[in-house]
């Protein structure tokens, strides 16, 4: 399967020392089916950080996900259980490390929507809804170790 990773460099070799900590679901390498939405990450990313747009393709080797050699979770849809997985994560308290996770991307806004459960402005039941992608369902794939990256080939 192709997986992109959009964003304002170039990526050659993944180093997962170099991702941002507190994400949906931790520090590590993410990546789309969705070649749009690589591009829009890709657009956002050289405007947020200047740079260029660059989307950089990796072949996955998938059968991973179904042999028992790393720690996979995936989340089929947006639930209660991956409301508190981000959460935990954007709050740097995470309660389970994972190789491989394969789940819905958060919205934009998460760091608001955070602070509103926190205060009790809003409840859980709230805050997962205000978590949904606005632009409909869009998964994501979580590299987090470097057993993972083992089965991304750049293209």
């Amino acid at each position: 399967m192709i997986l992109y990773h959009g964003s304002n460099i170039t990526i050659e070799q993944i180093d997962l020392s170099k991702s941002k900590p507190n994400k949906d679901f931790g520090q590590g390498f993410y990546l789309s089916e969705d070649e749009n939405q690589a591009n829009e990450m890709a657009r956002f990313k050289s405007l947020l950080l200047g740079g260029t747009a660059i989307v950089s393709k990796f072949e996955f080797d998938e059968s991973v996900m179904k042999t028992g050699a790393l720690r996979i979770k995936v989340f089929d849809g947006y639930s209660e259980e991956w409301a508190d997985f981000v959460f935990a994560n954007r709050e740097g308290k995470p309660v389970e490390k994972f190789d491989i996770i394969y789940g819905p991307i958060a919205n934009d806004k998460v760091g608001l929507q955070i602070r509103k459960l926190k205060d009790g402005s809003i409840d859980k039941k709230e805050f997962l809804n205000r978590l949904k992608y606005m632009k409909g369902i869009t998964y994501q794939y979580f590299f987090g170790t470097n057993d993972s990256i083992k089965y991304l080939k750049k293209l």
